[in-house]
């Protein structure tokens, strides 16, 4: 299962407010495609399946739920979901111990 940071916690709490949707959950999933074989995808669901892997993140009187589907969280084993904010790089980034490889815009993996 995958992890958030406390920044991208609290980044992704920010977003569900600003939706109006604090009861969906971030569903972050592998699929195949992108330069490298596979691609990360990240999006506000409410729908579950019986075997998606949850888990909540960030401090108690805010945390957020995080849904990965099965096939997706045996690549996502380890992987940590950050949120930066700065010059040289924004925005929500995984690091993957399992990626053997990514591509230059950092995407996609094998």
């Amino acid at each position: 299962m995958i992890t958030l940071t406390d920044t991208a916690a609290r980044k992704v709490k920010e977003l569900l407010e600003a939706e109006g949707a604090a009861d969906l959950a971030l569903r972050v999933a592998v699929r195949p495609g992108g330069c490298s074989g596979f691609s990360y995808e990240m999006f506000f669901d409410g729908d579950f399946a019986a075997d998606d892997e949850k888990a909540l993140f960030g401090p108690a009187d805010g945390s957020v739920q995080v849904v990965v589907d099965a096939a997706s969280a045996q690549l996502l084993e380890g992987a940590t979901l950050d949120y930066k904010d700065g010059l040289n790089q924004a925005g929500f980034a995984i690091t993957n111990p399992n990626a053997t490889r990514s591509c230059g815009c950092g995407q996609s993996f094998s």
